[in-house]
């Protein structure tokens, strides 16, 4: 703590000194997620402003887009927002799914796609760590796979449509026309 206000008051940490006119930005997790925090006291709070975020998945997809999340992440989200972000404490313990278990999820997919490898539920679980929505991706992301099979996209992005394919959309249920137009689009 006299660290912290020291470095709030003088802007310096032991002999270093910030340059004129930088200003210090902090992030952190608050104490129901870590049990390591502990709250600030009144001296501290009263030398920084505080601003509680909220997780926000329109500001995260484009985020999303720009790091190249998986494809089959981004269309499951935009069918499921609620799955984003969760977070329940249980009698088992904590259940969460995170932007960065997404993310890190992500490209865990990715390097088993360049190994041939398949990301199956016990993997998913890994990095989404809320059983109910690790197995509901991990059966989205086989459906995924199955459609970008069934489906021919590379061929289609080829230009090589087939007309059984062209039928088999017109009748498909919402949720894989979708899937299938975000894997046309990636």
């Amino acid at each position: 703590a006299p660290a912290m206000l020291q470095f709030l008051q003088c802007k310096t940490f032991g002999c270093h000194q910030l340059p004129e006119g930088w200003i210090v930005v902090a992030a952190g997790n608050p104490p129901e997620y870590n049990r390591s925090v502990r709250d600030f006291d009144i001296v501290t709070l009263d030398r920084v402003r505080r601003m509680d975020l909220e997780a926000d998945f329109s500001v995260w997809k484009e985020y999303a887009y720009s790091r190249q999340v998986h494809n089959a992440i981004l269309t499951y989200l935009d069918l499921k927002k609620d799955h984003f972000y969760q977070i329940e404490t249980t009698v088992d313990g904590k259940r969460f799914a995170t932007p960065r278990g997404w993310e890190d999820l992500s490209q865990l997919i990715q390097v088993y796609e360049s190994l041939g490898k398949k990301a199956d539920r016990d993997v998913v679980g890994q990095y989404l760590q809320h059983p109910k929505i690790a197995k509901d991706f991990a059966n989205y992301l086989d459906l995924y796979k199955k459609y970008q099979t069934d489906y021919d996209v590379d061929a289609v992005v080829q230009g090589n449509v087939k007309p059984s394919s062209i039928d088999r959309i017109q009748k498909a249920s919402f949720d894989e026309k979708l899937s299938v137009i975000n894997l046309l689009i990636s």
